[in-house]
């Protein structure tokens, strides 16, 4: 044989060995079967009828001395009919085409995305009034956290003062790593772990390129503990960051009780074990479920948080989501099922000074929580250098980029990007710098996270990094001193969009607005591990009880302790009432009185969705507008879901032919109002629903600021109510305006608003944001 000939037949029988070993290699995927299948009442367990599948999808297993059982990772009941498994490719299409497999998906990786922000949202008011007054400090609910897990015994969670368990509860505190039943108390009530979607598919836990992990519900990385306490945690006094934002620290509803359900690993968020935490988080009847984690968009049929999600909401739990951290891309938010509250992240009006001074005079405002104790503290003057070029990321000060003869005993520029904010310092120290200028890049703008630093350093904006660039570039030896000025309330804006917040319209579900509501998130202190130093990296040697941290994970368990609070004072609210009554009393502007901004401009619909949460308000909305579950399956209809895909989402086997013509013009009663014009509509009508859980007697005048280029007819524009739990209904016209040659006159996009006045309050206003959108109209 010719070599040339041996060389191809080779590499032929190598591609085919490739193959093969390709198509036997298993991964974990999700199997969704079809709800009240008569087959599953011949098997003695629901666990036995799933193994009937695998067993006939999985050729062969008994010949390797297999046990099918041992493929099965999870078998879920209430989130979806189905189970998890390991299966090779040519075995999940097997199952794919069985009859009663409503799909079969593969499992995705997602990841995670306070002292004073209870004060920001007025929440402690004085007398009975007061919002915690009102629900009686969130009494009585159950707030479900998945996340990284707990750190049980940060003050946070101490129950002194809590009420009894509630008797409906039906969870239990996990047994594992560093972690026992007498870890949970009153308000830490409940803690699970689930890891096996997770296990199957990564590298043992102990592997020494890994951070400690413990195998329960224990916290290892601190995301967990901080966004549960933020949600549900106890009040604690004298609580700081070594010193900075002293006060008293409290979760949103200080007196609800919080169960966590470990889904986060070092590694990621699998789907797999998500779905498994829902599935048991529902039997527990958890009140609330808070999930800050999530990933890029993606459409409803194939989110498992959207249809695990589903089933809760059919229990009558109230779903809070991060919308993702991906801003200010637009498009980018995340988990935006209209039956989940999608939350985005604003700022504070609490400001963290950490001011450069150039050796000419000028100042440059940045921001840190350093040097701790909450002192102003004005460094020595350095020597300022910026090392960049190169292939090494010597800009970003990645670990091992900096020449130590460059940096020796002077302040270095670092450029925000690639590696972690806090993890730069390190690598500065370790190059001999002594301090550190965080710089924002264009991407980021003014952004202003703040971080407890390992050595003296600040953060600054863009604009203020170009400036401090060029003064580099063009001074001989240029020097700078850093002064810090400890903790500043009330002296700035706030609250305004985080730069990093997740932007509409929603790619999967574009005739929602989302995101639904802004909320604090930005430098957000809570609880910390006490194992782990505030910057959460390994060679940080000191240990505080609480940290900051920023993010659209910050700002959803804001709204999940906010939900608990309304769900207390009005138990049988459903949790489309509750998200309605947050965002009809939506702030649209800051603490002085200004339009709410979005970097240089007005913040529009598509950054803050109804505006920043308002819990004062909204503990008293007036009008809110309900959603049964089985509305969101007549939604799906009209926006053109199949049958196959209402099903793999509802677990609702519907005809969309029979349930349209029993609801003719069918409008999902959304709280905001989302129109579409395709080529060559000029008229769209919305029908909407109003529930009187005001005063009796109560009239109502509709208020309409119309979107640019767009007539808006309102009828009635009255609504009289004679009782409480009332229902109202009333239609909106939406006309395209045209110009005097008949050209349209609306630009692509526009918004607007439509508020409902109460005559006898004109304080109580229930508004609804518009968002009008022509879609290929050019």
């Amino acid at each position: 044989m010719e070599p040339k000939t041996l060389f191809v037949f080779f590499t032929i029988f190598l591609l085919f060995v490739s193959s093969s070993s390709e198509s036997l290699k298993k991964q974990t995927y999700v199997i969704q079967l079809h709800p009240n299948s008569q087959s599953a009442k011949a098997f003695p367990s629901k666990l036995d009828w799933h193994l009937s599948f695998l067993q006939e999808a999985v050729l062969g297993i008994e010949e390797e001395n297999e046990d099918p059982s041992s493929r099965i990772l999870y078998s879920y009941d209430s989130a979806i009919e189905g189970f998890s498994a390991q299966l090779t490719e040519s075995e999940a299409k097997t199952l794919k085409n069985l009859p009663e497999v409503v799909a079969v998906r593969p499992d995705h990786v997602l990841q995670v995305q306070t002292t004073y922000s209870y004060k920001f949202l007025g929440l402690n008011g004085p007398g009975p009034s007061s919002v915690w007054s009102k629900s009686r400090s969130g009494q009585g609910t159950i707030i479900g956290v998945l996340d990284t897990g707990v750190w049980p015994e940060s003050p946070s969670f101490d129950d002194t003062g809590m009420p009894s368990i509630p008797s409906k509860w039906k969870g239990v505190c996990q047994e594992g790593e560093s972690f026992t039943p007498s870890n949970c108390n009153k308000k830490l009530i409940g803690a699970r772990f689930f890891i096996r979607g997770h296990r199957v598919a990564n590298s043992p836990l102990d592997s020494p390129n890994m951070p400690r992990e413990y195998i329960s519900a224990r916290d290892s990385t601190g995301h967990g503990t901080h966004t549960a306490s933020t949600a549900g945690g106890s009040s604690v006094s004298m609580a700081s960051v070594l010193g900075n934002g002293a006060g008293v620290a409290s979760g949103m509803a200080p007196g609800a009780h919080v169960a966590v359900y470990k889904v986060c690993w070092f590694n990621g968020c699998y789907s797999s074990d998500i779905l498994a935490a829902i599935d048991v988080a529902i039997q527990d009847k958890v009140d609330v479920l808070s999930l800050s984690l999530g990933g890029f968009p993606i459409p409803l049929y194939d989110d498992t948080i959207a249809i695990g999600t589903f089933r809760a909401t059919e229990h009558g739990i109230s779903v809070v989501c991060a919308g993702g951290n991906n801003g200010p891309l637009a498009s980018s938010v995340a988990n935006t099922a209209p039956w989940v509250s999608t939350i985005g992240a604003g700022t504070l009006d609490r400001k963290f000074p950490g001011v450069v001074r150039l050796a000419n005079g000028k100042l440059l405002y940045g921001e840190s929580l350093y040097p701790g104790k909450g002192i102003k503290k004005a460094e020595r003057e350095l020597e300022i250098v910026y090392v960049a070029g190169g292939d090494k990321g010597s800009e970003f000060c990645l670990r091992g980029s900096l020449p130590r003869e460059s940096v020796q005993g002077k302040m270095v520029i670092c450029d925000r990007g690639v590696n972690g904010r806090s993890e730069k310092g390190q690598a500065v120290k370790e190059a001999g710098g002594v301090a550190m200028i965080l710089a924002n890049t264009e991407i980021n703008q003014e952004e202003d996270s703040v971080d407890v630093h390992l050595i003296p350093a600040t953060l600054i904006g863009y604009e203020e990094s170009v400036v401090l660039k060029g003064y580099v570039r063009d001074t001989v030896r240029a020097k700078a001193r850093l002064i810090f000025g400890g903790t500043v309330i009330g002296r700035s804006r706030g609250p305004d969009v985080a730069q990093f917040s997740a932007r509409g319209p929603s790619l999967a579900n574009p005739s929602v607005l989302k995101p639904d509501l802004i909320a604090p998130g930005v430098n957000i202190i809570a609880a910390w591990p006490q194992n782990l130093g505030p910057t959460g990296l390994p060679y940080d040697s000191r240990r505080v009880n609480f940290t900051v941290m920023s993010g659209t994970s910050m700002s959803c368990p804001h709204v999940s302790g906010i939900t608990a609070l309304i769900r207390s004072a009005y138990p049988s609210w459903s949790p489309a009432a509750i998200r309605s009554a947050m965002m009809t009393t939506a702030d649209l502007y800051d603490r002085r009185g200004k339009e709410i901004r979005d970097g240089d401009k007005p913040a529009g619909v598509f950054a803050i969705g109804a505006g920043h949460v308002n819990p004062v308000k909204a503990i008293n909305p007036g009008l809110v507008y309900n959603i049964q579950p089985v509305d969101y399956i007549s939604y799906l209809c009209t926006i053109g879901f199949t049958r196959s895909d209402i099903l793999a989402i509802t677990h609702r086997n519907v005809s969309c032919g029979v349930v349209l013509r029993n609801s003719p013009g069918f409008s999902l009663n959304y709280p905001s109002i989302s129109v579409i014009f395709r080529r060559g509509r000029t008229k769209e009508m919305v029908t909407r629903r109003v529930t009187n859980v005001g005063s009796p007697n109560s009239v109502y005048t509709v208020n309409v600021k119309a979107p640019i280029g767009i007539n808006v007819i309102v009828k009635p524009k009255r609504l009289v109510f004679s009782h409480v739990d009332q229902t109202l209904s009333y239609r909106v016209w939406f006309v395209l305006k045209k110009g005097s040659r008949g050209e349209k006159v609306a630009d692509s996009f526009a918004d607007g608003q439509l508020t409902w006045v109460n005559s006898r309050n004109v304080m109580q206003r229930v508004r609804s944001p518009i968002s009008v959108t022509l879609k290929n109209y050019h």
